[in-house]
């Protein structure tokens, strides 16, 4: 899997990365003109409208992340707008891409643990990378990425991590933060609690569920096109979340899209409940191995019914800055990434 060491300023650390990931951003627009064309039937041109209105606003509200973005696309000798659609890819068609995940964070006396199965299309898998991001006067970052996207799946050195549950409610609001933005912020934050300020005081431009954590806490972010909601740990210290809206949002209405959302909920609620007050780092893991319900399972297999499978499993301490990234379902790994700050 490819590692990608970026640092200095946002335009210099968007050069190292489109530079170093180059193959495999092409290869990631490619993956997504195809899916819009058959999906949407849009064309890339049109997809490009779309994401213009987004590089306008990030440019004048976002700065850093256009300037990430302008050295991505320069590094890769892609457009702007490529760049830009990648990461607003949830925003300009909400509907469209059903990345399923399940996750869950559980804070323990010695141990904060923040893990999840990434599921989407087999074929995205080659593009996924790991980015650490060195920064002046900000959190070093570490973070599962697909390629030429700014922010995703990670920890950092102040102990604050991020997963992220994509969520299928109609609409998109422009003019708010659009949701891998959301994640490089909260991977720029000092602490889960001022990652929610931040993300709350900005408004997100679409749904979906961020599980935000540090050492000592963790907030279960969900968030609609006019509506924040947080979820807080239950008495034993676990927030679990998968694909539908577990708190009320006034207006908002969810599809409930993928079936298994409500399955697989449930099967980690229960599986993680069986193990007790001091899981080990093995049994954190072994979770995200569960097959029932299959193929919609906590550990996926891309059937023409599902739609996806689980392209790699992460799990975090967040207490000691640790993680451990396994390629391919957890039940058939086929790399073993670790990784420490």
């Amino acid at each position: 899997m490819l590692f990608v060491e970026c640092e200095g300023t946002p335009y210099q650390i968007g050069y190292q990365h489109g530079q170093a990931a180059k193959l495999q951003i092409n290869r990631s627009i490619e993956f997504y003109a195809c899916l819009f064309l058959k999906n949407c039937k849009q064309r890339w041109p049109q997809v490009l409208e779309h994401a213009l209105v987004f590089e306008q606003r990030a440019k004048e509200q976002w700065p850093m992340f256009h300037q990430e973005m302008q050295g991505i696309a320069d590094g890769s000798g892609r457009d702007l707008l490529d760049i830009v659609a990648l990461n607003v890819r949830t925003e300009i068609n909400f509907g469209l891409f059903s990345d399923g995940c399940t996750s869950l964070s559980w804070h323990t006396n010695d141990h904060a643990w923040l893990a999840q199965n990434w599921d989407w299309m087999t074929e995205q898998k080659q593009n996924l990378i790991i980015t650490k991001i060195t920064q002046p006067n900000k959190p070093t970052i570490v973070q599962v990425t697909e390629a030429g996207i700014i922010g995703k799946i990670g920890f950092n050195s102040s102990g604050v991590g991020t997963l992220f549950n994509a969520i299928k409610v109609y609409g998109v609001n422009s003019t708010r933060m659009p949701a891998h933005f959301g994640l490089r912020m909260t991977l720029e934050s000092r602490s889960a609690g001022e990652a929610v300020q931040a993300l709350e005081s900005f408004g997100m431009a679409s749904s979906a569920h961020i599980l935000i954590a540090d050492a000592t806490t963790a907030v279960g972010l969900e968030f609609t096109k006019s509506t924040f909601a947080r979820l807080s740990p239950d008495s034993t210290g676990k927030i679990v979340h998968t694909n539908h809206l577990l708190l009320e949002h006034p207006g908002e209405t969810d599809t409930v899209w993928l079936k298994d959302s409500l399955t697989r909920f449930q099967t980690m609620t229960e599986n993680a409940a069986a193990l007790g007050k001091n899981p080990s780092w093995e049994q954190v893991g072994q979770l995200f191995e569960d097959e029932q319900n299959a193929p919609g399972s906590i550990c996926r297999t891309e059937t023409e019914e599902t739609g996806s499978g689980t392209l790699f499993n992460i799990v975090m301490d967040l207490k000691n800055r640790k993680a451990t990234v396994r390629m391919g379902r957890p039940t058939e790994v086929e790399e073993t990434i670790n990784l420490e700050l």
